[in-house]
């Protein structure tokens, strides 16, 4: 059935005017974007003369194949973000790293901070337990709010975007069919220059131009009291472990000398396995060492779950877009085109997780929306593992850029930090698009180079 021939011409205008309603019913009409995407996608089988049969299946094999590769991970990775959130780990890293850094260059502990924090943790929460020490930071050497929470969301953000076990990259890599190991090492490198250029270097320049005074709600605050939270090498550990596994499988996997204790570390390495294995160590050594009940943490872990259906739901969704993209013929089509204009698809990529972003602002959508376009490619399947990891990372910096009024990150920082909307575009509008800018130039200099 997915063989049946269409006409080229119905497939381009069956494409153009279901991604034109996709992106009505969420700029114009402000409908969910769910629904947003299985009508849009639904209209694309239909106007390119797609059979019924075959839309039906596009959309199963949309929604069963996505979630297939990616339901388990978002439920243990909320879990395992929750445990650190709720023991205070966030809090650890970020005043160790301080402490370690200097008030001096404190700014860049932040950014690291940021980076790492967000692997496990969404974006909005982290930042929410992190900014007062920004603000405290800001209060104790007289500078602008901005020298500290700039370098702070630009670690959040590049840990959101770049690097798994987040929703974003995990669902671009399955899409695009890629090992995990590969896309957090190609991850790291793009988001570690992302985040330097980011946030210490711009971070720098926003303080020294717009000054920005700390909320007076933090000016009486009390000092964090640091007895109470984990070690610095625990959580530090507690990261580290699912990414050190899963980072193993893929390099061990192309080493021969390895090849008998290899089975050992596939299963080990397989990402929910080793997610589990961490969230299972956390709730140990987190909770429970750290005077949590099992009923406490139970309370936790379940609350944390709570906002993954409507991720897994978005998700899957660009899933069903993806397949009616492939199995109606279009991913040929554009495949051919892109082909024939002699275009990098890692530079296709980002174009179009850039044109999404802009306008429809959601970076989630962004992500699933230009995964769904790139994965129906059929040259991407031969690409190699490196090739494709820098894809994800393409995918995942075209998705960051340019913040602004139809993104809620935007409102969230605004709110937060107390600036006004110019202020906020010209500081953390310009951050994101230096972000996603900076983590799509090294990935399109490693495929190059690789």
């Amino acid at each position: 059935m997915e063989g049946v021939a269409l006409d080229s011409t119905r497939l381009v205008l069956g494409a153009l005017i279901g991604l034109i309603i996709l992106l009505l019913l969420i700029i114009k009409f402000k409908v969910h974007a769910i629904i947003s995407i299985l009508v849009g996608a639904i209209s694309i089988g239909l106007i390119a003369g797609m059979p019924l049969p075959l839309i039906i299946k596009s959309v199963n094999d949309g929604m069963g194949l996505t979630l297939q590769g990616i339901a388990l991970l978002v439920g243990l990775g909320s879990m395992f973000g929750a445990i650190l959130e709720a023991s205070g780990g966030a809090q650890t890293l970020a005043i160790s790293m301080v402490k370690k850094f200097g008030d001096e260059k404190a700014a860049w502990a932040l950014g690291i901070t940021g980076l790492v924090v967000a692997i496990p943790v969404f974006f909005d929460a982290g930042l929410i337990i992190l900014i007062p020490l920004a603000f405290t930071l800001a209060k104790r050497t007289n500078r602008s709010a901005l020298f500290y929470t700039i370098p702070l969301l630009a670690g959040l953000a590049v840990g959101h975007a770049f690097i798994p076990p987040t929703p974003g990259p995990v669902l671009v890599a399955t899409q695009i069919g890629v090992d995990l190991g590969w896309v957090i090492l190609i991850g790291v490198f793009c988001g570690t220059l992302a985040m330097i250029v980011a946030g210490p270097i711009w971070g720098a320049y926003c303080g020294k131009h717009h000054f920005v005074p700390v909320p007076a709600s933090i000016q009486n605050q009390a000092d964090f009291d640091e007895s109470k939270l984990p070690s610095f090498w625990t959580i530090a550990g507690i990261i580290l472990i699912p990414l050190v596994l899963i980072i193993f499988k893929s390099v061990f996997g192309v080493i021969p000398a390895m090849k008998d204790v290899m089975p050992i570390f596939n299963f080990l390495g397989e990402p929910f396995v080793a997610l589990l294995i961490a969230t299972i160590f956390a709730m140990y050594r987190l909770g429970i060492k750290h005077g949590y009940s099992m009923a406490e943490l139970e309370k936790v872990m379940t609350k944390s779950l709570e906002p993954t259906g409507l991720i897994l739901l978005v998700t899957a969704c660009g899933g069903v877009l993806r397949y009616v993209l492939q199995y109606s013929g279009i991913g040929n089509l554009i495949g051919n085109a892109v082909a024939s204009i002699n275009m990098p698809i890692v530079v296709v990529a980002f174009i179009v997780a850039t044109l999404v972003r802009i306008c429809v602002g959601s970076a989630t959508v962004a992500m699933t929306m230009a995964a769904g376009i790139v994965a129906a490619m059929p040259a991407v399947q031969s690409l190699t593992p490196l090739y494709k990891a820098c894809v994800v990372a393409a995918v995942a910096g075209g998705s960051t850029v340019c913040s602004h009024f139809n993104d809620s990150g935007f409102w969230l920082v605004k709110s937060l930090v107390g600036m006004d909307e110019k202020t906020t575009l010209k500081t953390w509008t310009l951050m994101e698009t230096w972000v996603g800018v900076s983590g799509f130039v090294v990935a399109l200099i490693i495929s190059l180079c690789f």
